[in-house]
């Protein structure tokens, strides 16, 4: 509490008197900053302007500090007092006449003197001091060191000078207001340096738990307890890890003075025992006597050759929350673990539980690392996601990958169901996707980045930590992994970095699966092109001449008919059914030639030459000839990209997919044909309204011995879809079939759009 001077007195003596016992009070007031978690100079400073306007009657005085290192005034630091002829609405104005930029507290500072009003004609008082009848001010600047802390304002309504006794005994409470100032910042980074010290020392104590040990896991253990059994005098300690069911309590290390008969067989996670009892509550237990109630009931020794009086249990807790296991010392003598022994033994466990999660990790890696090369992409993804749950303590994993420009399920691991399909913008993991970092939430159910704030509710999700699917930071993300978290007590992601490390290193190798899925079907691709170009190089030459020397001989067919036809003209007249047999002998020799013809040009070495996609589509459909039965609705074309190919060999592979999908239809439905360009890649799709194509059959239908045909086509040699596909493939494409199998058919063909060959 501050003690209230004395009211002023006209004695000068008396004033004296009571400035100096202000000095000594406001000394004191000093003296007590940072006792009593008392940190701010206020109290301090109030007394100071208190005893300002009692040395000098008629007055006012306000006190703002200042920062010298950013060279502005602290505005809330205000602290003010006046006398009686002062109302209480102006004593509470607390803005109004802050310090102007050019006014009288800015010159004292940058003079680093007193400056008196009346002294100096140009400068001007405040107006709002002006409004309030100040006739003169005077301003002293706080120095403490040569720093200026702060400024004391002293008004006077009366057209008179300060006397010299009261300017001397406001120098005096200008050097007591510094100092207040002074301590108490000075203190207040004291106390910022303590608490960012105290703050250092837990990271420190958060960052062992991440420190990886060079030898291996037993060893770690043995060695954690054997410290642990020489700070502590205890006769043996055992580490029993929990199983993989979370059910039991497995010996994993054990070591001690004498054993003679050590029984190590797995402890049940219930309340019958003292270390069942630790991993049940999740809590140290510290047992003075074992031979009293309840645990006398309960004990289970290590060594039945021994009698133990004392224990002490630490669970193994990892900052996911998952419990790894329980560490356990006893001791022959009653009493002989403190609460001193308690909080050592828990900091050696963080210790273990930074081996036993790195071990886990490690072999989880190694694992998946032989996956990638053994098991299909899909499958890696999947085990991955399951990993991340058994790593992190987590309850749901999923893995979305990019498509377009949303997020779209790819797998996903435990009993729950995610958002099949997630947007970048106004979601966690298109945040983690867009940001290219870590995302953690507390609870899902309330925040509002979560995209399915319904489905979190639903399966009472908590916790979530999401990263996304990147390789390096310039590489633009695939997707992103998140876990969840469906519990208080598991999957605490945003208390450690080492979970985010955890997931980040399953992303990698998410990403490689990817990259390396990418990478064999590109090889596989690419093996497929050079083999059809090695088989047309053999097989082109030999094919043509073939083919040429077919169409020599089917040349002559309409030839020799016409010959007939001029020199039997009465002969064939009688006879109508030998005059009809010549004209579709006619018929069926023309076509095979045009057949024989546009065959022979496929087979030819493709020569590349600027493309519109939409000029082969239209020559496409033109070809085909299709009836008013059949509707063509065709979006996105028009604007895609100019691309080198041939265009007489990509109009035969559209105008052999639309006849695919009329037939597929019996001549009746719609075929919608779209397209868009992604990346350095032109997309066409090819739909039909027809009753779709099985699964088991959507690769069989591309091989060259596969055909649907049920009757012939004129002007086809029945290769078929494979003719189409090797035409795509020659042409640095690839091409797909999507179909549920009930209904419609979407072929997908992928073209490069600048390619030199």
């Amino acid at each position: 509490m501050i003690e209230t001077p004395p009211p002023p007195s006209d004695d000068p003596d008396a004033r004296l008197l009571n400035a100096l016992a202000s000095l000594n009070q406001i000394s004191g007031t000093i003296n007590r900053i940072g006792s009593e978690e008392r940190i701010s100079s206020v109290f301090s400073l109030q007394l100071i302007v208190e005893s300002a306007i009692r040395v000098v009657p008629g007055s006012s005085a306000i006190i703002y500090t200042y920062d010298d290192s950013v060279g502005k005034f602290d505005i809330e630091s205000r602290v003010s007092s006046t006398d009686s002829i002062i109302d209480d609405q102006v004593r509470n104005k607390i803005t109004e006449d802050s310090p102007r930029v050019n006014g009288i507290g800015v010159r004292t500072i940058k003079r680093r003197k007193k400056t008196l009003s009346y002294e100096e004609p140009d400068i001007s008082i405040h107006p709002y001091h002006v409004n309030q009848g100040v006739k003169a001010v005077g301003c002293f600047p706080l120095i403490v060191a040569e720093q200026v802390v702060g400024v004391l304002y002293v008004y006077l309504r009366s057209g008179r000078a300060f006397s010299q006794i009261e300017l001397l005994m406001l120098d005096n409470f200008v050097n007591q207001a510094a100092m207040a100032v002074f301590h108490a910042r000075r203190l207040e980074k004291m106390r910022q340096d303590l608490l960012r010290k105290e703050n250092e020392l837990d990271r420190l104590h958060h960052a062992s738990m991440l420190i990886s040990s060079r030898l291996k896991l037993e060893e770690t253990l043995e060695s954690i307890l054997k410290l642990a059994l020489d700070m502590t005098n205890a006769h043996y300690g055992i580490f029993r890890l929990l199983d993989r069911n979370g059910e039991n309590l497995v010996t994993h290390v054990f070591t001690g003075n004498d054993l003679t008969r050590p029984q190590l067989e797995s402890l049940p996670v219930d309340m019958n025992s003292v270390m069942g009892q630790v991993a049940c509550t999740r809590e140290p237990l510290l047992i003075s006597d074992l031979l009293a109630e309840p645990w006398s009931k309960i004990y289970y020794p290590l060594d039945v050759g021994y009698q133990m009086r004392s224990e002490l249990a630490i669970p193994l807790i990892n900052a996911s929350g998952r419990l790894e296991g329980v560490l356990n010392l006893e001791s022959p003598e009653p009493g002989s673990f403190t609460e001193n022994h308690s909080h050592m033994l828990q900091t050696l466990s963080t210790y273990a539980v930074t081996a036993i999660q790195e071990v886990r990790l490690l072999d989880a890696l190694q694992e998946v690392a032989k996956q990638i090369y053994s098991l299909p992409a899909k499958q890696v993804l999947k085990n991955l996601a399951q990993m991340a749950c058994d790593l992190l303590n987590a309850s749901s994993s999923a893995i979305w990958l990019l498509q377009e420009s949303r997020l779209e399920l790819e797998v996903s691991y435990g009993d729950h169901n995610h958002a099949e399909i997630i947007p970048i913008e106004g979601s966690l993991a298109g945040l983690a996707f867009k940001t290219r970092e870590p995302v953690v939430a507390q609870d899902v159910r309330v925040d509002p980045r979560f995209f399915r704030q319904d489905l979190a509710i639903a399966q009472n999700w908590v916790r979530s930590l999401i990263i996304p699917l990147q390789a390096s930071e310039d590489e633009n993300p695939l997707g992103c992994i998140g876990v969840f978290s469906s519990s208080e007590n598991s999957g605490r992601f945003a208390e450690s970095d080492w979970d985010k490390k955890v997931l980040t290193f399953l992303a990698h190798y998410a990403v490689l699966t990817l990259k390396n899925e990418n990478h064999l079907l590109a090889l596989k691709a690419s093996q497929e092109q050079r083999s059809i170009a090695e088989t047309f190089a053999v097989v082109g030459d030999i094919a043509s001449n073939i083919l040429h020397n077919l169409n020599n001989k089917v040349g002559t067919i309409p030839v020799r008919i016409q010959t007939i036809q001029d020199k039997c003209a009465s002969a064939l007249k009688s006879d109508p059914y030998l005059s009809s047999n010549l004209i579709e002998i006619e018929r069926c020799a023309i076509e095979a030639m045009q057949t024989v013809q546009l065959n022979i040009a496929n087979l030819r070495p493709i020569e590349l030459e600027e493309v519109q996609i939409a000029g082969c589509i239209k020559k496409a459909i033109d070809t085909a000839k299709l009836n008013k039965a059949i509707q063509i609705d065709i979006t996105g074309i028009e604007n895609l990209p100019v691309f080198y190919a041939n265009k007489e060999s990509l109009s035969f592979v559209f105008t052999n997919l639309i006849d695919n999908a009329v037939e597929a239809m019996n001549g009746s439905g719609k075929i919608s044909i779209t397209g868009r360009s992604i990346s350095d890649f032109t997309e066409i799709a090819i739909r039909d309204s027809g009753p779709g194509i099985a699964p088991s059959l959507q690769e069989e239908i591309f091989t060259l011995n596969y055909t649907s045909i049920s009757k012939k086509r004129p002007g086809k040699l029945g290769f078929g879809l494979w003719w189409v596909k090797t035409l795509i493939t020659r042409l640095g494409g690839s091409i797909k079939v999507e179909s549920d199998g009930q209904s419609c058919s979407t072929f997908i063909v992928k073209l490069p759009i600048t390619r030199y060959l």
